[in-house]
């Protein structure tokens, strides 16, 4: 089973994307799925736009091929990144039909905590994506507790049948 990881920060190698990389470690470890490949959207914003595009329609392929994938961006403005959404807006309806998705978001504080569930899940849910937990919101100022923050959240998370059937699937046979 593969995994992607795909970040809208428009930074570089961003705190963003230290914090889906663990989430990302913690659902391969609930699931047994190997990361396969990490999407850093700003190493592509001169594509974005750009239609068509091979380059980008390979990397939107391979995401949507993926069996779980860890959607991250920072908190613009209570909501997720224009770039994460360019990157979304490439695909069709149900273009990530049969992808068990996690959305994460990160912010200076926890005011914005909810956009993760009100912003980012719900043009996830209208791609097809299956999203059997709630995403993470996680705050910058957290960054020393970082495997400590991931941790408590797997654990409230990435546990029970609702959860661990959708991120084992095709693994049993019967």
């Amino acid at each position: 089973m593969e995994l992607s990881i795909v970040v809208g920060n428009p930074k570089p190698q961003s705190r963003t994307l230290a914090v889906a990389a663990a989430v990302a470690e913690r659902v391969a470890g609930a699931s047994g799925a190997t990361v396969a490949r990490t999407v850093d959207l700003c190493d592509h914003a001169d594509d974005l736009f750009r239609w068509p595009h091979e380059g980008l329609a390979a990397i939107n392929d391979a995401v949507a091929a993926s069996d779980f994938v860890v959607f991250a961006s920072p908190t613009y403005k209570a909501a997720y990144t224009g770039l994460l959404k360019a990157f979304l807006d490439r695909y069709p309806n149900n273009g990530l039909a049969g992808v068990t998705a996690i959305p994460v978001m990160t912010g200076g504080s926890p005011t914005h905590a909810m956009a993760v569930d009100t912003s980012l899940r719900p043009v996830l849910v209208e791609l097809g994506a299956s999203l059997p937990t709630r995403g993470l919101f996680f705050v910058m100022t957290q960054m020393p507790e970082l495997e400590t923050v991931v941790d408590e959240w797997a654990a409230q998370n990435l546990t029970g049948p609702a959860v661990l059937g959708p991120m084992t699937r095709g693994t049993v046979e019967g």
